[in-house]
């Protein structure tokens, strides 16, 4: 067995479909050979809200027990359905306090989110992942529900603009190699008078796809994502190319390299 190398962390408030990005942490930790460590956080008035000193105590520990529970209960099958050990802690306080602490602490080299789902406001906008994004300069995972990573499975990876950001993180030999052939690029351009490109003169085991810019350019991205079965598109936060836009609306989970 290979040693592991690195450390992966899961941020999960138990409410985003946390079966679905726990297996993907798990196929991702695979693929690179990492550790797992989950990690739930939440309020205090989460759990107290105007009770005296020795309620309160007692609602801690009816929480603290529940909260166990339900992490066990995700945590458990799932470590024995593709054997990987998982580790988890919990905490009650100030979310963004925590996190921070878990954080600094740990020192993972990926940290693995929860895709929100859409509503009024951008994900860029969502203060957890905009805090976690400013607060880690190393890879993000942020883990769609739909078409989620499967442990064990070949991924179908897509890159935006190319692989040098890819290339800039310490796991990118190990994901490309566990990556269905031929690699996706995806371009965007301010003109252009074709659609598609079959292939990169440069690697033939590329093959391009160019978008021209324009107001329905992340909706035609979106759909070929789809239609292509990409299930991990890579954004180069080194090119800004991890902007707010594309992060909402592309329905995919996503791996945003290092800073």
């Amino acid at each position: 067995m290979k040693k592991n190398k690195y450390k992966i962390l899961v941020l999960s408030d138990l409410k985003n479909s946390p079966s679905a990005v726990l297996k993907s942490a798990i196929s991702l930790a695979n693929i690179i050979h990492g550790s797992i460590e989950f990690y739930h956080v939440k309020k205090p008035t989460d759990v107290v809200e105007n009770e005296n000193q020795l309620s309160a105590m007692r609602k801690i520990n009816e929480d603290y027990n529940v909260t166990e529970k339900r992490i066990r209960e995700l945590i458990i099958p799932l470590s024995k359905d593709y054997g990987v050990n998982i580790n988890y802690k919990f905490s009650i306080g100030n979310i963004k306090s925590e996190i921070s602490k878990q954080i600094e602490m740990m020192k993972p080299d990926i940290i693995v989110l929860g895709k929100r789902k859409s509503k009024t406001f951008n994900l860029i906008g969502d203060s957890i992942t905009n805090f976690v994004m400013k607060k880690h300069k190393g890879g993000i995972m942020i883990a769609a529900a739909k078409n989620a990573l499967e442990p064990n499975v070949e991924i179908s990876l897509g890159v935006l603009n190319g692989v040098e950001g890819l290339n800039n993180m310490d796991f990118a030999e190990d994901l490309i190699s566990y990556t269905q052939k031929p690699l996706k690029s995806f371009k965007i351009v301010n003109n252009s008078n074709t659609t598609e490109s079959l292939g990169n003169p440069s690697d033939m085991k590329t093959v391009e796809y160019v978008f021209e810019q324009g107001d329905n350019v992340i909706k035609n991205l979106s759909n070929y994502l789809a239609k292509s079965n990409i299930n991990l598109f890579c954004l180069d936060r080194g090119k800004k190319n991890a902007n707010e836009a594309l992060m909402n609306k592309l329905n995919v989970s996503l791996l945003v390299t290092n800073d």
